[in-house]
């Protein structure tokens, strides 16, 4: 099953995109913020283009893990997204997302040509699969 990651920020929204097993996350190119309305319009072309089955927004808590303003903004993006589209759409902590996505850049230079947001989606969306995977493990060695 394959699914969409956002990032949704303020100037840029970064997007990623699982393999069609729903194993490893890949960044996509990211989004210039256009208008909310925009911006859940192209979030959702671009999940009916790459045939997903659900849509994963990146929720960002405060210290405490309450939910602030950006939280409230990302809330209000994602209400305009259901509206187009009939895809799920799931929340998921994004704490130090952008953290993860520069020290990912640092450590791997094949990464730098994706967007600091789109990294951060790929780490949100990673997050997510790893979470939600089988807990069978590996076969056993013989």
């Amino acid at each position: 099953m394959r699914i969409l990651a956002v990032d949704h920020g303020e100037i840029h929204i970064g997007l990623a995109l699982s393999d069609p097993a729903g194993i490893v996350a890949r960044p996509l190119p990211e989004h210039g913020h256009v208008s909310r309305g925009h911006d859940a319009a192209f979030v959702a072309r671009t999940a009916k283009q790459e045939g997903v089955a659900a849509i994963l927004v990146g929720t960002p808590t405060d210290a405490t893990g309450d939910l602030g303003e950006a939280a409230r903004r990302v809330r209000r993006f994602a209400a305009a997204l259901k509206q187009c589209t009939p895809l799920p759409v799931y929340y998921w902590d994004e704490s130090d997302s952008t953290t993860r996505a520069t020290q990912i850049s640092l450590q791997q230079p094949t990464q730098r040509k994706h967007s600091i947001h789109s990294i951060a989606a790929a780490v949100i969306l990673q997050e997510y699969l790893d979470a939600h995977a089988p807990q069978n493990g590996p076969p056993p060695e013989r």
